[in-house]
């Protein structure tokens, strides 16, 4: 089953969806279709905002933190290798768009959104939300290890990874290194989905006994498929074909057989990120001066509690302490019968903000100034 060519256009819908990450109406998606795709289109669209919320959480911490900027599927404006960049000669700015570059958060933002399409694809398929498609059971009856059998109810990833490979593919339409690049992390995170599949079992025998097993896959929590693609992208690969690597057969050639030597489970990437540390105007980064960081609480990993020196002081940056006040319930109260009663508490929290050092000692100037009044009065 392909994709009809007069259907590509409608595809960029969901590229603007992406980039915009504002409501819409799914029956304006793909409205030009063979109708039967149009079952899909409101999978798709969940799927992909599934992703870029969970790149949203996975580099909530970081100096580069998914900004809605970032939020463009496909780039095929942006950094082309071997091809003219429409700017120049023109007198113009390139675009502020940091993911038409060909750098690993670009990779890690196509990962994560073939990710969630398949996901989600596939969970509503095991939900029944299509005529077409159910369990897997193609395995059923077989032998899978020792002492247990393929039964059950195995969600659809067959499924789930076709039509998302349909959808999501089709938006690259070029041959260059970064076409490649996009496909490569496309099936990258599609792999990802398999690869973090859960086997789930049954037990069979008498007397609740365990002489046999019946075992099915099942699809994790999205979360650790995020997990598992973060930390793709730490380990992400560095191809260096931009320079001569164009359109050409020969070209076309030495980029195909560079990328089938890398496993398809790996992120790929042409260029070397920026310095987030830094506001660059020019690629659209704001830097990290004014992002909050936390310090304490009991349920923050390492990764977490190191962020305020990750954002500020290693960007050159102080750390500035602001406390506010919120109400909040408290003392509640079981009431017969039924009600639940509370009492409004007033409760000071504190953030920490990375700030130009010489603002910090204004602030904490402003700050002891404040609480001296605070401690006259009482």
């Amino acid at each position: 089953m392909t994709v009809p060519q007069v259907w590509l256009p409608s595809l960029f819908i969901l590229n603007f969806y992406l980039k915009l990450c504002h409501p819409w109406s799914v029956n304006n998606f793909l409205m030009t279709g063979p109708k039967a795709y149009l079952i899909y289109s409101g999978s798709v669209a969940a799927g992909a905002q599934s992703g870029i919320e969970e790149c949203k959480h996975q580099f909530a911490w970081d100096r580069w933190n998914c900004p809605e900027r970032a939020l463009q599927l496909s780039t095929h404006s942006g950094l082309r290798s071997g091809k003219r960049k429409p700017w120049e000669g023109q007198g113009q700015r390139p675009p502020s768009n940091p993911l038409q570059h060909a750098n690993r958060e670009a990779a890690f933002v196509h990962a994560i959104s073939s990710a969630g399409v398949m996901y989600t694809l596939t969970r509503n398929c095991s939900l029944g939300d299509f005529d077409n498609c159910g369990c897997d059971d193609s395995r059923n009856g077989q032998p899978g290890g020792q002492g247990w059998l393929w039964g059950g109810c195995s969600d659809n990833v067959g499924f789930g990874e076709t039509i998302s490979k349909q959808f999501v593919d089709a938006l690259e339409t070029g041959q260059d290194a970064r076409a490649a690049m996009n496909l490569h992390n496309n099936e990258a995170g599609r792999k990802a989905v398999k690869g973090t599949m859960k086997r789930t079992c049954k037990c069979h025998g008498v007397s609740g006994s365990c002489t046999t097993q019946t075992c099915w896959l099942q699809l994790p929590e999205f979360r650790e498929v995020g997990n598992y693609l973060k930390e793709k992208y730490h380990k992400a690969l560095k191809i260096d074909l931009l320079k001569g690597a164009g359109n050409s057969a020969a070209s076309r050639g030495a980029i195909a057989e560079t990328f089938s030597s890398i496993s398809r489970k790996e992120l790929v990437h042409l260029e070397d990120s920026p310095d987030y540390c830094l506001e660059n105007k020019t690629l659209g980064l704001q830097g990290t001066e004014g992002r909050e960081c936390v310090r304490k609480g009991k349920l923050l990993s390492k990764w977490e509690k190191r962020s305020c020196k990750r954002l500020c002081g290693d960007c050159g940056l102080a750390v500035a302490e602001r406390r506010a006040q919120m109400m909040s319930s408290c003392n509640c109260k079981f009431h017969w019968c039924c009600a639940v009663k509370c009492e409004q508490c007033r409760k000071t929290i504190t953030k920490y903000f990375c700030v130009k050092k010489d603002k910090r000692s204004r602030n904490d100037s402003a700050s002891k100034r404040k609480e001296g009044r605070l401690g006259m009065r009482h």
